[in-house]
């Protein structure tokens, strides 16, 4: 039930809403994310801070169907904003979706995979902001702006300050249950139209 609970039919790519300032033309390279994430050969570790798992989702998607939207990842001319979730991320929904505790990154990509193609399809679309290059920086300044991903559905900004007044920038996504997803690593990729931020959770499109 929750398999089909989180899977969604991919919509067309759309726009950032809300104002939220990107990086300048003439000062991002061309370098992808796909080229990023695959640097350390996307081997499975011991490293829950790494992002092997978003890695073979992504493979995974474009071998099943190379035409998938997700191939542009690969296209480091087009300017698009990922989150990445963590391979803990990962192991924290398997969990909240099957009750049991999988240690083994491997063990959860398959767990991941066992959802279908177009499932894992639909959830990394769904953490895709197609059209901009939004630095940590400027996410910061934008509190409650709304981004309209590449799956269709859309995710809010939350800045927010902890009790030793370093920013902590969230994102709430269309699962009201969930807790709310926190920025890790900003700026992976820095300098590209393409960049990347790490998240500690894996974003839903819909609320399970």
């Amino acid at each position: 039930m929750k398999k089909q609970i989180i899977a969604a039919t991919a919509a067309g790519a759309l726009a950032v809403t809300g104002g939220l300032a990107v990086q300048p033309a003439a000062a991002a390279g061309d370098k992808s994310l796909a080229t990023v994430l695959t640097s350390d050969k996307n081997k499975f570790d011991k490293n829950g801070a790494d992002f092997d798992i978003t890695t073979e989702a992504v493979l995974a998607v474009l071998a099943a169907k190379p035409d998938s939207a997700v191939k542009v990842l690969t296209d480091g001319s087009v300017r698009l904003t990922a989150f990445a979730p963590t391979d803990q991320a990962f192991r924290l929904l398997v969990e909240d979706l099957t009750g049991k505790t999988v240690k083994s990154e491997k063990k959860v990509f398959a767990a991941v995979a066992g959802l279908g193609i177009d499932t894992v399809e639909t959830v990394l679309l769904y953490h895709v902001v197609p059209g901009a290059t939004i630095t940590g920086k400027k996410a910061a300044m934008s509190n409650g702006t709304k981004l309209t991903t590449a799956q269709g559905g859309k995710l809010t900004v939350l800045v927010k300050k902890n009790a030793h007044s370093n920013v902590v920038i969230k994102l709430r996504d269309q699962d009201k249950n969930d807790a709310n997803a926190t920025v890790t690593a900003a700026d992976i990729n820095k300098g590209n139209k393409q960049i990347a931020h790490g998240i500690n959770r894996v974003l839903r499109p819909l609320d399970l």
